[in-house]
């Protein structure tokens, strides 16, 4: 029962959050609250939404561990997943991820609405052409990874039937774009770790992300599209247009964002786990970074007061 929960990855569920991003922002620019009903109404197909998108995750993450598990089994960490140790059987896994996808993509076409369901598709399917062929190219592998996030947010704006903002998908692109490359990062720094204790590794990487210096480029240019994009967004006519004098306080919180792609950098460099929650356990720097930024992000966006402080700030 532990190798298959391993080999479903709950922990990694954590990442469809972006399917919840675009009600946030919606509640605070239509200035609903949480006891109105018609909240409640759209709340409902979001959090089908997000079911939806952790059982399509877990359905990839079955067939891309079968895919890999050759390779997986020549690296010091990866070959302990399910199906590299031989703890489940790959045709198992396989037949498994092929029910778990069916089921999401059936249930958001049926339960919540055809656009949801189209975005899950889409998902899947790009989700089969990235295990199949597309993450052996360099950048594109990255780049379609943070795509999926993309129909994730995507998904869940179609769930709760509002537009999707231009500025939003970007963010979310280019921050999981600098995740995708911390992971390839972490694999490298990985192996280099074992080696240099002495231990004879036969895993290779990527191609594309051989050296430190090429990572390092990669992760130094997206990492500076993720600061240059949140603070755009948070000063662009949109923001201020939707929040008004919230906008700023958005802005405010930049040097919090600045710190976590500093953390997960950090980590990665180390070769420590880019688990979600794995990191979350053990970067508590990181963790509080992230409270600290989820909490006054709300507070900035329905917290009256502040609305209010920063309106006399705006008029000093």
């Amino acid at each position: 029962m532990f190798a298959w929960l391993r080999l479903l990855r709950p922990g990694d569920w954590t990442k469809n959050v972006f399917v919840l991003l675009p009600a946030v922002f919606w509640l605070s620019g239509q200035g609903k609250g949480l006891s109105e009903a018609e909240v409640w109404v759209r709340m409902w197909p979001l959090l089908d939404a997000f079911a939806c998108f952790c059982l399509a995750a877990s359905g990839s993450y079955c067939v891309n561990d079968v895919l890999d598990a050759v390779k997986d089994r020549q690296h010091p960490v990866k070959r302990l997943r399910s199906v590299a140790s031989g703890a489940v059987h790959a045709s198992a896994a396989l037949v498994v991820g092929a029910l778990l996808q069916a089921a999401a993509v059936f249930a958001a076409f049926t339960c919540i609405n055809k656009v949801t369901g189209w975005c899950l598709l889409a998902y899947v399917v790009l989700q089969l052409l990235y295990n199949f062929r597309l993450k052996r190219i360099p950048l594109v592998d990255v780049s379609v990874l943070a795509t999926g996030f993309c129909l994730r947010a995507a998904g869940g704006a179609a769930a709760i039937q509002v537009q999707m903002s231009v500025w939003l998908l970007l963010c979310v692109f280019f921050l999981t774009l600098f995740l995708g490359f911390t992971k390839r990062l972490c694999d490298l720094a990985v192996v280099e770790n074992a080696r240099a204790a002495g231990y004879s590794i036969e895993w290779k990487a990527r191609p594309g992300y051989e050296t430190r210096e090429q990572m390092n480029w990669l992760l130094g240019v997206s990492g500076a599209l993720v600061l240059m994009l949140y603070v755009s967004y948070t000063l662009s006519a949109h923001a201020d247009r939707l929040y008004g004098a919230r906008s700023m306080g958005l802005a405010m919180l930049t040097p919090l964002v600045m710190i976590a792609i500093h953390r997960f950098y950090r980590r990665a460099n180390a070769g420590q786990s880019d688990a979600p929650l794995e990191t979350l356990r053990s970067d508590r720097t990181l963790l509080a970074t992230m409270v600290i930024f989820g909490v006054g992000t709300l507070l900035t966006l329905y917290w009256p007061p502040v609305e209010s402080m920063l309106k006399g700030l705006l008029l000093r």
